[in-house]
């Protein structure tokens, strides 16, 4: 069996190889800072969370795993997400507390045609929702975890992580619907 080269560079890591910790950066820290940046939005904020995440990955690789190609991204990747939560629960816990039952669910809002919009200008718009709305959003669509998972991860219950979704998608519709009006792109 050929020994791939994330699997090489792990066990650089767990022996402290010099330069090691440097490859790894290299090829991790873009992907890893834009998963840190779907979680928290102050870029001082940002930079601590991954340092920390950093420091955690690189403190505990002797726990990962090789499991297939692309497992230690993977590995790293759900570390900087936990960082990212975990910066969040401490500064932000009131925004996923449950929400009020006698709030009227919004009806869903028509898809707005995302070819229409640019990659970077989704991603600003989803940097503009709200903390609560932001987390569950990313957590559902980009670690592709269920509602369960969620309210697990989160202390909230099924319900919350299921009516903040639908909100946040409301929410981020309108706001491209807003953008592509503002840029003369009628629906």
């Amino acid at each position: 069996m050929e020994v791939t080269e994330e699997q090489l560079l792990a066990e650089q890591l767990r022996h402290n190889e010099r330069g090691a910790m440097r490859d790894f950066y290299t090829l991790y820290a873009r992907r890893l800072s834009a998963v840190c940046s779907r979680y928290i939005t102050n870029g001082e904020d940002q930079k601590d969370v991954l340092q920390n995440a950093l420091v955690s990955i690189f403190t505990h690789i002797q726990d990962f795993n090789y499991r297939g190609p692309s497992s230690l991204r993977a590995w790293a990747t759900r570390i900087v997400v936990n960082e990212a939560l975990a910066f969040l629960r401490q500064k932000h816990q009131q925004e996923w507390q449950e929400l009020d039952d006698d709030i009227a669910e919004e009806p869903p809002a028509d898809d707005p045609p995302l070819s229409d919009v640019p990659p970077e200008v989704i991603q600003g718009l989803i940097q503009q929702l709200p903390t609560g709305y932001r987390t569950v959003l990313n957590l559902y669509v980009f670690e592709d975890m269920s509602h369960q998972e969620i309210a697990r991860l989160l202390d909230i219950r099924e319900r919350s992580s299921a009516s903040q979704l639908s909100r946040a998608k409301n929410l981020l519709g309108r706001m491209i619907k807003e953008y592509l009006t503002q840029n003369h792109h009628p629906r």
